[in-house]
């Protein structure tokens, strides 16, 4: 293996002629540069250097592993120029995985933004229900989660994350169109007890909340859909197959439903941005998060 700092060596002879200047120039003695290059023939296994007394000069092996050292030392001035702009934050890759409405919300606008201020940095997407991506960040599957934990149903933190809060919403009730509630300003959940109700599947943390809500009310809620895309939950609302409760961020733009807040007792979702503990302040990772903070609007 050739040492790459005696191809700077024979780079610097090549350029200045003579051992001395090549000193000069490395801030070497001539016998350090002289060390240097018997080393390099080693090395080479090719006799590089014609020597007549005082004075040498490159053999045809020589002159070539010279113009290899120019490349092989300006692609290594390029590494390391990558690499301190990766440890600056300015240069890399960050995968983030994140619920869809959130997507939506907070992380297109980061990578709008990130563009035009760290061009740099490339943002990787992967969709995944919030209660898979904390698990896909502890296994280092990604390098940050955007997932939530919900008021009714809080266990405390994980410890091995640290979190930062993005922004918190409320459940709102949705009702087909045309329901007698639609006249009212705010929906009591207690005035559903007798709809057919459209919720997520069982897995989901979602609908724990939402039958912990109903169960505050005195009631179960009988179940006739279920779905994990709130996109289908609404569409299935304003079709008139029952009613839901879907947070609020999540009800898609003229879905043909009506929407009411509740009026007392509402559910939340707090959404947050996570990384493993002790990544916190790398570079990279704290130019997502900023851009993710600063994306990330009150609801």
């Amino acid at each position: 293996m050739i040492d790459p700092r005696r191809l700077a060596v024979l780079r610097a002879l090549a350029e200045h002629g003579t051992v001395r200047a090549a000193a000069e120039t490395l801030f070497l003695t001539p016998s350090a540069v002289s060390q240097q290059l018997t080393s390099l023939e080693h090395e080479a296994g090719e006799e590089l250097l014609v020597r007549s007394g005082r004075r040498v000069r490159l053999t045809a092996a020589g002159e070539l592993l010279a113009e290899h050292a120019k490349n092989v030392l300006a692609e290594l001035e390029r590494a390391e120029a990558s690499m301190a702009a990766c440890a600056a934050g300015t240069v890399g890759r960050v995968e983030v995985a994140s619920f869809a409405s959130a997507i939506t919300r907070v992380l297109a606008p980061a990578i709008t933004a990130l563009r035009g201020s760290a061009p740099g940095i490339t943002v990787l997407v992967r969709d995944a229900e919030a209660h898979n991506s904390l698990l896909m960040l502890l296994s280092g599957e990604t390098d940050i989660a955007v997932s939530m934990e919900y008021s009714a149903t809080a266990r405390g933190e994980e410890p091995r994350v640290t979190r930062y809060p993005l922004y918190t919403e409320p459940f709102d009730a949705v009702l087909p169109p045309r329901h007698p509630l639609c006249s009212r300003e705010t929906v009591e959940v207690e005035e559903l007890c007798a709809e057919d109700w459209i919720v997520p599947l069982p897995d989901n943390p979602c609908r724990e909340v939402i039958q912990i809500r109903c169960a505050d009310a005195g009631f179960a809620p009988n179940i006739t859909h279920t779905s994990d895309d709130f996109h289908a939950v609404v569409a299935l609302v304003a079709a008139g197959t029952g009613v839901a409760l879907v947070p609020r961020g999540a009800v898609p733009a003229g879905h043909g439903a009506e929407v009411r807040p509740l009026s007392d007792r509402v559910p939340t979702r707090r959404v947050f941005a996570a990384v493993r503990h002790g990544r916190e302040q790398h570079p990279l990772l704290r130019s997502v998060l900023d851009a993710l903070l600063e994306s990330a609007q009150p609801i």
